[in-house]
């Protein structure tokens, strides 16, 4: 709030692209609003950031109902899970993932053996994990972001748990690897994250540039770039920095981006979206698993 409050009061800014986390993203949103200027995150998956009919927010990823589904189905269809544990981090993004997740899984009749909360910040999760073994979990589903996942994969391997990991967007990140304590424990780790755009046609010369100057356009790197196109463009053609007005003529356009075309319902969620699985490998890299 006090970083809206700023960006409006002092620097005047025209839109905002942001903010990362939804946690953040909900309450500064209120004051763009109030403010009238558009805001997109590029990253805020919690259904409640466009549920609040603030017709000036948008966002450029999908949410946690669709992604949670889509884990869901990946955990009992495909890795045919009995006993799920389901862990999040109290955060608004961390447990309303782990959140939709169970609720997908209970429409198809899975009932969780384990749902618990952790504290962000902490290292120390070997209780936790002590209780995920003794409710023999074969699936581990965490909500929350790299810097807790990292702790608790390896505390529970050390405790000898095979129970398969499965997390979300927040751990799309090498941090994760870093915090897991190196990729022998990150190794095997499903996640859903969007079709990676490093691989789409229309980002191949960006990506380009980017690893030419040093730098690997991971995570919600080109989500970001796409959401700055989309409000040069809505400034472009309406020629206004006004909200209301941005926001008017992005409902009603497609605009095409580096992640290819992108347009919004009435809310400001994308028309479409596009969650796949992915698996972390024993180098510290990923990639999407083939269906």
């Amino acid at each position: 709030v006090a970083v809206a409050n700023r960006l409006v009061d002092q620097d005047k800014v025209d839109a905002i692209i942001g903010h990362f986390c939804s946690s953040s993203t909900i309450p500064a949103s209120e004051i763009y609003a109030e403010a009238g200027k558009l805001q997109i995150t590029p990253a805020s998956t919690n259904p409640k950031v466009t549920e609040r009919n603030i017709p000036t927010i948008f966002r450029t990823c999908g949410r946690d109902d669709q992604q949670g589904a889509v884990a869901a189905d990946f955990i009992l269809s495909t890795l045919k899970a009995k006993k799920i544990a389901v862990i999040h981090d109290k955060d608004t993004y961390g447990q309303g993932l782990a959140d939709a997740m169970k609720a997908s899984a209970a429409k198809k009749g899975a009932k969780e053996v384990l749902y618990e909360g952790l504290t962000r910040g902490e290292k120390d999760f070997n209780a936790l994990a002590t209780k995920i073994k003794a409710a023999d979990a074969d699936a581990v589903y965490f909500g929350g972001l790299a810097a807790e996942a990292g702790p608790l994969v390896r505390q529970l391997r050390e405790q000898g748990s095979t129970a398969a990991f499965i997390s979300g967007d927040g751990i799309v990140d090498t941090a994760f690897v870093t915090a897991a304590g190196g990729p022998q424990f990150s190794k095997g780790v499903y996640m859903t994250f969007g079709a990676d755009p490093r691989n789409l046609p229309g980002g191949k010369s960006l990506v380009e540039k980017f690893r030419k100057a040093g730098y690997e356009p991971e995570g919600y790197t080109l989500y970001s770039y796409a959401t700055l196109q989309a409000v040069t463009e809505a400034m472009k053609a309406t020629k206004s920095t006004d909200g209301a007005t941005l926001a008017k003529w992005l409902k009603g356009h497609t605009v095409n981006t580096v992640m290819g075309p992108k347009a919004w319902d009435a809310k400001g969620d994308l028309k479409v979206s596009d969650y796949v699985m992915y698996q972390w490998d024993d180098k510290g890299g990923y990639a999407e698993l083939k269906k």
